[in-house]
Order: C-alpha cells, then sequence, then structure tokens
C-alpha cells in the first residue's frame, strides 16, 4: 500500500470493527431485498401459473415447504405480508449500516482535527514561514470534509456494489444461466470505464482544490489587511487580484465538470443498454415460452437494483479521488517532522534558574545564500541586562528566535546557565523565557485572560502587580469593564501602545528566567517608557532581560550593549564605555541627542549618523 493508503488505514483505528459491521449490515440487508424480490416471482411461476413445472427448482421446493400451491393460492395476502416483512428487515439492517458507518466516520474525523491542531502547534516556525494561512485552513477544514464525506458514505458504497452484484449471482444461475449472463454481459465495461475515469480525473481534482486554497488564503491575506487596503485605496486592485484567481478556480472546477459530464452519459449508456438487453433477450424468450413471467420479472428487478450501484462506482470512484488528493495534502502535515524537542534531562530537573546566557560562534541563515548571523559569540550573567543595538537586517530578531528555540543555529552553541539550549527540554525551557514583540498579539478575551495566558493560575494580586509595572494598570481601570474588558481580533481595540504593554503585563506575569523586551516599548510615549523602565529596573536581579531597541534612552542602563551590523558584533560594552570611543553607538547617541534638543545644523550630520540598512529580519 502507498503511504496514502496507510494514512487512512491507520487513522480507521478503533474504527474498523465498526465498519466490518455496518458493511455486514448491509449485506445482509441486500440478501432480505432480494429475497423480496422472490416472493412475486414465485407467486406468478408457481402459485398462479397454469405451468408451474417451467419454475425453477428452487422456488418450487421453496412453495412446497410454505404449505404449497393451493394454500398459498387461498392465502395471497401471505405475499404481501412476506413482502413487507422482508423490507422491515432490510430497512432495519440498512439503519444500522447507516449509523454505525456514521458514528464511524464522525469520530474518526473528530480525531483528525484535534490531530492535525496539535500537529500545527508544535510544527517548526521555518513550516510556518513557507506555508500559506488560508491553504493550511483549506487543508484543515475543506479537505477533512472532503475525508468525512467519504468515509461516511463512499467506503460502505464500494461494499454496497459489490454485495448488491455478488449476492443475487447464486439465485440468478440458480433460476436461469442464460438469463444470467445476458444481466452481466455490459456489467465488466462499466467496471472498466469507472477504473479509467478514475486514473483521469484525480489529476483534475488535486488542480481544484489547489486552486480553492489559493482562493482561501487570498481571502485570509485580504480580510487580516483589511486596514492597509483601505488605507492605500487598493480596493479595485485587490478585487482584480481575487477575480483573476477565482477565474482560474471556476475554469477549473468547468473542466472538472465536463469530465463528470462525460462519465455519467457515457455510464447512463450502458447501464440502459444493460436493462434493454434483459427486456429484448428475455422479452422474445417469453414470447417463445421458454422463460416463465415471474423468472423474467426477478432479472428485470433485480439488475434495475444492481447496476445503479455499479453505475454509482463512478461516483465513488470519484469521491475516492477527491479523499486521496485531500488525505495527501493531509498528510502533509502530519508526516512532517515536528520541532525538536530534546532533552537530556527528566522533565522537572530542569537547570535554568540563573539565567546566564552564553553564544559561542553563532552562524545562522534563514536559507538564503547570505548569514543572518555570522559568528557571534558573547556571554551575560544571570539577572543582568542585555541590550542589542543595529541597523533593521543587523541580526537582533534572529538572537531572540534563537533564544526561543523558534529556530536552531546551523553553527555553534547557544547554552543556558553552562546547559546546551538545543538539549533542554523544549516546553520546559520556554516557561522560562518570556518574550514581548513589537507587534504583539493579543487574543479576542478578556484583558485579565490574556495577562494571565501563559500562567492561569495567576492570582489577581500577582495580574495587578505586572501591569502595575508594565503601566496599563491605571489605563486598564479606566475602562468601564476593567480587567473584564473584552478585546477585539488580535486586540484591535486597544492602541499599539496599549497592546504592547497589555502584552509585557503578560510577560511578567510568568515571572520568566528570561525576558526579552523585541522593540516591545515602541509604541509607548516617552514618558510611560521611562516608568517602564524604572520599574523594570527595580525587579533587577529577578530575571535576565535581553532589550532589542532603537532609542538608546531605552538601552542606556543594560548592564551590556552588543552593537551588530550585517549579523557580525562591532561593538560591545556599557552605555559609558561605548559613548568613549568612535562607532556606531556614539554616532546614533549624539543624533538622537541632538534631534531630542532640535540643534541639528545640517544634512551631512544626519547622513554621517544613520549607520547603512540592512534586511529585515525574518
Amino acid at each position: 500500500m502507498t503511504s496514502k493508503y496507510r494514512l487512512i488505514w491507520e487513522l480507521m483505528g478503533g474504527q474498523r470493527l465498526r465498519y466490518g459491521a455496518a458493511i455486514l449490515s448491509l449485506a445482509i440487508g441486500s440478501a432480505f431485498l432480494y429475497l423480496v424480490l422472490l416472493v412475486p416471482q414465485a407467486t406468478l411461476d408457481v402459485v398462479l401459473s397454469s405451468k408451474p413445472e417451467q419454475a425453477s427448482p428452487l422456488i418450487r421446493g421453496v412453495v412446497d415447504r410454505l404449505g404449497g400451491a393451493d394454500f398459498l393460492r387461498a392465502n395471497l395476502w401471505l405475499a404481501l405480508v412476506g413482502m413487507v416483512t422482508l423490507t422491515a428487515i432490510a430497512g432495519f439492517f440498512t439503519y444500522l449500516r447507516g449509523r454505525w458507518s456514521a458514528t464511524a466516520s464522525e469520530e474518526i474525523v473528530r480525531k483528525l482535527r484535534d490531530r492535525l491542531y496539535d500537529q500545527l502547534q508544535h510544527l517548526p516556525c521555518r513550516f510556518h514561514d513557507r506555508a500559506e494561512t488560508g491553504d493550511l485552513v483549506q487543508r484543515c477544514t475543506s479537505d477533512v470534509e472532503t475525508f468525512r464525506r467519504f468515509l461516511a458514505t463512499q467506503i460502505v458504497e464500494i461494499g454496497r456494489a459489490i454485495i448488491m452484484l455478488a449476492a443475487p449471482i447464486p439465485l440468478m444461475i440458480a433460476l436461469d444461466i442464460r438469463m444470467t449472463l445476458v444481466s452481466l454481459l455490459l456489467v465488466p465495461g462499466i467496471v472498466i470505464y469507472s477504473i479509467v475515469f478514475f486514473r483521469r480525473v484525480r489529476s483534475s481534482f488535486k488542480k481544484v482544490d489547489e486552486a480553492e486554497g489559493r482562493l482561501t488564503s487570498t481571502l485570509q491575506e485580504n480580510l487580516t489587511g483589511i486596514r492597509v487596503v483601505r488605507a492605500f485605496h487598493r480596493q479595485e486592485h485587490e478585487k482584480e487580484k481575487f477575480d483573476g484567481i477565482n477565474g482560474r478556480h471556476r475554469l477549473l472546477d468547468y473542466r472538472l465538470y465536463q469530465l463528470m459530464a462525460w462519465y455519467w452519459s457515457v455510464s447512463d449508456f450502458f447501464s440502459l443498454g444493460q436493462k434493454a438487453l434483459v427486456v429484448g433477450v428475455g422479452g422474445y424468450w417469453l414470447l417463445e415460452g421458454t422463460l416463465p413471467v415471474g423468472t423474467f420479472y426477478f432479472f428485470l428487478a433485480a439488475v434495475t437494483m444492481f447496476i445503479w450501484p455499479i453505475r454509482m462506482m463512478g461516483r465513488v470512484l470519484t469521491e475516492l479521488g477527491k479523499a486521496l488528493v485531500a488525505i495527501d495534502r493531509i498528510g502533509m502535515i502530519l508526516e512532517h517532522p515536528r520541532e525538536s524537542a530534546s532533552a537530556v534531562r527528566p522533565v522537572g530537573s530542569l537547570p535554568i534558574s540563573r539565567g546566564a546566557i552564553s553564544f559561542d560562534c553563532v552562524s545562522f541563515t534563514y536559507g538564503g545564500a547570505d548569514r543572518v548571523l555570522d559568528e557571534i559569540s558573547f556571554e551575560i550573567e544571570g539577572g543582568t541586562t542585555l541590550a542589542l543595538l543595529g541597523p533593521s537586517g543587523s541580526g537582533k530578531s534572529t538572537i531572540a528566535n534563537l533564544l526561543l528555540r523558534f529556530y536552531d543555529p546551523q553553527e555553534g552553541t547557544i547554552a543556558i546557565d553552562g546547559h546546551d539550549l538545543a538539549g533542554l527540554e523544549l516546553r520546559e525551557a520556554r516557561q522560562k523565557i518570556s518574550s514581548v514583540m513589537q507587534e504583539p498579539f493579543l487574543y479576542s478575551k478578556t484583558l485579565r485572560d490574556n495577562i494571565r495566558l501563559g500562567r492561569s493560575s495567576a492570582r489577581e494580586g500577582e495580574i495587578h502587580e505586572a501591569a502595575t509595572v508594565a503601566a496599563v494598570h491605571d489605563t486598564i481601570l479606566e475602562f468601564e469593564k476593567g480587567y473584564d474588558t473584552q478585546v477585539g481580533e488580535r486586540g484591535v481595540t486597544l492602541s499599539g501602545g496599549q497592546r504592547q504593554r497589555v502584552a509585557l503585563a503578560r510577560a511578567l506575569v510568568d515571572d520568566p528566567t528570561i525576558l526579552i523586551l523585541d522593540d516591545a516599548l515602541s509604541a509607548v510615549d516617552t514618558e510611560t517608557e521611562s516608568l517602564i523602565l524604572e520599574a523594570l529596573r527595580r525587579r533587577k536581579g529577578r530575571q535576565t532581560t535581553v532589550v532589542i531597541a532603537h532609542r538608546l534612552s531605552t538601552l542606556r542602563h543594560a548592564d551590556k550593549t552588543i552593537v551588530l551590523e550585517g549579523g557580525r558584533i562591532i561593538q560591545e560594552g556599557t552605555h559609558r564605555s561605548l559613548l568613549a570611543e568612535e562607532g556606531m553607538y556614539r554616532r546614533i547617541w549624539n543624533l538622537q541627542t541632538a534631534l531630542e534638543k532640535g540643534s541639528l545644523k545640517n544634512l551631512e550630520s544626519v547622513v554621517e549618523a544613520i549607520p547603512e540598512q540592512g534586511q529585515n529580519d525574518e
């Protein structure tokens, strides 16, 4: 079996017995449906016929066991009772089939959704960097639904088609071998055509599914950036972009339906042709007197019953094609290697306590030819503050990403308290490190829930203390509902500075060993920034703090400042020592001081003070 079929078999684990019971119920129900046909046949060929000797020995034997032709002729109502009873039994088993197959499919899909969501939580950042959010949503919703429909109906339909064809064959042979051959003459043609069609149409399904994924991605991207679209008057451009992608999806869908139209028309021809053969040949033998009326009725009814499930095999194979495409796309997520969570010691004995950080010849690239970090080496003691300064693209945020193990370096080692970060259990390591990004993400929950996101057990006093340090406590109390205020999606109902301060409070309430502030106060006014920095200085020694910022007022009190350019360290020291030497730090300090005092005299001094810009950090 290919990996797709293995994955389907694996996903069906725990529900295979229920599927088996559904198919068994289908077989029993189908058998009773064919028994229903024997009642009018026996009535016509034996009970009411003037030539009962022409009937099959099997039918005559059944009539004899039920009391004989005379008895049944006098009690024809028994035929009606028999047909109703057999139909009711068949209906009961059909109900069981539907119930068990639906229960099994829903349980499988529930587990699949849980497994997909869990997998997405543990996939490495490199995967999410390359993947389109809309496409992932498509795989977790539309593709899963396609797979669910296949499990709920089509798997059992495959069994139904096989059983509906196989079940009557022994009866048909026992009744009349000639009519059996006539009734099955075109069936192989229908089956072969269905298989050929399936192979051809499968690639079309994949193209349609991928086009739908692009459609979803475009919509998701537009809704996420709707304010940017409106701010730059991009509505018409976005409409034309969506129209092009939608047109491509429509064209692929149209071609798929063309193929489907060919299948249904050709399969209808085969199916109706098979019935026409039974009517024509059977009618001729009926007129000759070599075929009893009841037997003719049985074959005509039996062909009608099994020819349509066989014809529907094309639809089943079509749904199988969709399901295989869907499971292939789902499998790409499920089979992708998870984020490394290696550990060299049991969980619970994690040695991060002081927060001392060491980078030893660390080099890193996001996949391009150029290194974002090039043999970076530095050390800071636990409980101290490290400041990172440099132009965009110099590697500041990359250092934060490596500390959080969003990525692992290609060369060199990162150690915390003397222990290799790559060897520590990932979840426990991240519980010791909190970060606040420049664009913090807030959930559509209350402010209280957002602040205690990382530690749900945080008490009210701890939440208020963290919010006070982040200079957002008084702001929250000004809201009508205080800490119970519901923030909009992604925190849209708050200002940029408020979001940053709530995110800082969220990081502080975790009481981390290492705190990373990645330009986390960029949207905060200078006065509020001073209050926050002063509050953080009073906490000095409680955690190691890594501060990334462009305003030197944020960095001047750091125990060590590292200046980066082009992925390399070009300066290192304290605020005082860096001001004493010629270099980027002093140029930026002089520029910012002059700007604050309004004493820039000419453009040349501005240009000289601005460092060269690199590429943006990823």
